[in-house]
């Protein structure tokens, strides 16, 4: 169940907020020149200290936010030692934002299997090749790794056992949309847990 804002109307409307979600993203892919699904994601590492990088979201689902990574990264060693993350999907062409705040899991089945086939051919050897976020000598070196790998997985790779997807379950997402004077529309979607019930309510500028 959802306590909505009667203020939430137009754009904002919805009793769903991942249904405003979808909306905005399909939005954003007709008028967002490059990479709509683009998203800064913010993680900490053991020490606290906070880490932000660009990331491809590659799905909007009845109750997550999934991205695929691989899971030796930097983001996928703080991803799992926080079990918290946040991001933000921001689109200049619409003058729109959504943040989210929330808990994370793999999506490490049958899903990702799918998605990993689905990807180009030389990106599925890229995943293999890549050693993501650890030092590397040269492109030169990388270049040669991804003809090793080429060579041992032929044309059909399957899905590294070191790369897969996660689940982003919100327990705060944030319509923000740009006004005038700097007199932004905000509205944020709370909830105390994954099952309780969203609360919605304007916030300033």
């Amino acid at each position: 169940m959802t306590h909505s804002n009667p203020e939430t109307s137009g754009k904002f409307a919805g009793e769903n907020p991942f249904l405003i979600a979808q909306a905005w993203l399909k939005e954003a892919e007709s008028a967002e020149i490059n990479d709509p699904n683009a998203i800064a994601l913010s993680t900490v590492d053991a020490a606290g200290m906070p880490n932000a990088r660009m990331v491809l979201l590659k799905g909007i689902e009845p109750d997550a936010f999934v991205f695929y990574t691989n899971y030796e990264s930097a983001k996928a060693v703080e991803l799992d030692g926080a079990g918290k993350v946040a991001f933000v999907m921001h689109w200049k062409s619409l003058r729109r934002q959504i943040r989210v705040r929330g808990t994370v899991a793999k999506e490490d089945g049958q899903t990702a299997d799918e998605y990993f086939a689905s990807r180009s051919l030389k990106s599925r050897l890229g995943a293999w090749a890549s050693k993501q976020s650890r030092p590397l000598k040269s492109r030169a070196t990388l270049l040669a790794e991804v003809a090793k790998v080429t060579a041992k997985h032929g044309a059909n790779p399957k899905r590294p056992p070191f790369w897969g997807g996660y689940r982003v379950t919100p327990v705060e997402i944030e319509f923000w949309a740009d006004g005038d004077f700097r007199l932004h529309d905000r509205f944020v979607w709370q909830r105390e847990n994954e099952t309780a019930s969203w609360r919605v309510e304007r916030l300033n500028p």
